[in-house]
């Protein structure tokens, strides 16, 4: 007999492959079913009749079969979703979504509405968890501001894949850093060495043609004060939303708002050279904050008016350094020291795109109305910023410092 290949996250997913196998014998030769045709040969076994829809009793019945094999705070989710269903039937591929471990936009508002009370014992309340145990649920209190999806994310995550992407890019900046510091002999206050600004990453306007200056700048940082904050809230900030939310979508808000910071650079402050990660670190920390913001009562983070407080004043503190450095006379005039307004970009693409994503935990971003209103506002606003980095210098005749 053949073997299926395993669904990957889905919910039970060994004991319905094994089931499977033994209601469909295979003939010789036949390739591998896909992951989706496991489940469309269950579902046949309970929709004889070939309708497309099967009775929610039915699919209690199949998940009590299986509770065993099932981490018990998605059975108690699947089990309300199934109570939730006020006609009695569960179309074939709500079906495939449960089964794989794929929520669609309407699975948060039918659990809410579920005729079944969800077990009440908070996820904060079990005892006995080991070290990953208790670190995954201080994650998810961290992030998540639904009991439903705190208990879900615990019971999915994996560690597989690790969150990389913003280690990466923390210790690459890090790595930039260093060799900057030893070849120009400098660590505090680097932006001020006459040296600083003839580094092919940083973003110059005279040089604004080197398109990859508008995403690389990012590796350059003014000092050790700089980066040290960027890295500090990278990891505390980042790395979290990158376990619960994935490297995809966090890389994305984190890449958005670098772009968006270098172009409104280029668009508001149009003399003045970009260097630091704070675009997509601001993008990320603000998009957080607004999140709890927004779910206030949900948040059962520890301290989290203090800790807001707390960010508040850093983020301050940063962006205040930031404005003071761009006006203190330069160190190679004309041309004046790096800008602040990279931060702010990254503000407008986390409390917008950033938002959306915070939001809407495993949910498909594109059945959000307001994702797509963001992404058409920053595709305007990229197309806006390329055209006037196109016409604009030349049509306002404007002096630009010299290149480095």
């Amino acid at each position: 007999m053949g073997e299926h290949p395993s669904p990957g996250p889905a919910v039970a997913a060994c004991a319905e492959a094994e089931r499977i196998e033994e209601l469909e014998p295979e003939a010789e030769g036949r390739p591998p079913a896909a992951p989706e045709d496991h489940w469309k040969v269950l579902f046949d076994q309970f929709d004889p009749g070939n309708t497309g829809y099967i009775s929610t009793g039915k699919f209690r019945s199949l998940l009590e079969s299986h509770s065993s094999n099932l981490d018990p705070h998605k059975r108690e989710v699947l089990l309300a979703l199934a109570d939730s269903h006020e006609d009695g039937q569960i179309c074939y591929q709500d079906f495939v979504n449960l089964m794989s471990n794929k929520r669609s936009n309407s699975f948060r508002q039918a659990i809410l509405q579920g005729n079944r009370r969800l077990s009440s014992k908070a996820l904060l309340e079990e005892k006995g968890l080991s070290l990953s145990q208790r670190l995954i649920r201080h994650v998810a209190y961290e992030t998540l501001p639904r009991e439903i999806d705190r208990k879900w994310y615990y019971d999915s995550y994996t560690c597989c894949p690790p969150p990389w992407f913003m280690i990466t890019i923390t210790l690459l900046e890090i790595a930039f850093f260093l060799y900057n510091g030893v070849s120009l002999g400098q660590f505090v206050l680097q932006v001020t060495h006459p040296r600083y600004l003839k580094n092919s990453l940083v973003y110059h306007p005279q040089l604004r043609v080197q398109a990859w200056r508008y995403l690389t700048y990012i590796f350059m940082h003014a000092g050790i004060e700089h980066l040290g904050l960027n890295v500090v809230l990278q990891l505390l900030v980042g790395v979290p939303l990158e376990m619960v939310h994935g490297a995809t979508r966090i890389g994305l808000v984190y890449v958005a708002g670098v772009v968006a910071g270098s172009l409104a650079v280029s668009v508001a402050d149009m003399t003045a050279p970009v260097v630091g990660s704070s675009g997509g670190v601001y993008a990320l920390v603000s998009a957080h904050l607004a999140n709890i913001v927004m779910n206030w009562s949900g948040m059962k983070c520890q301290f989290k008016l203090l800790r807001m407080a707390v960010a508040l004043i850093c983020m301050s503190m940063e962006f205040g350094r930031a404005v003071w450095l761009r006006f203190h006379p330069s160190a190679y005039p004309p041309c004046p020291h790096p800008s602040f307004v990279a931060h702010l970009g990254g503000v407008a693409v986390g409390i917008t795109l950033g938002v959306v994503v915070l939001r809407n935990y495993e949910q498909r971003l594109q059945d959000q109305s307001l994702w797509w209103i963001f992404v058409a506002m920053y595709t305007i606003f990229v197309l806006f910023a390329v055209f006037w980095n196109i016409f604009a210098y030349t049509l306002l005749d404007l002096k630009l410092p010299p290149p480095p």
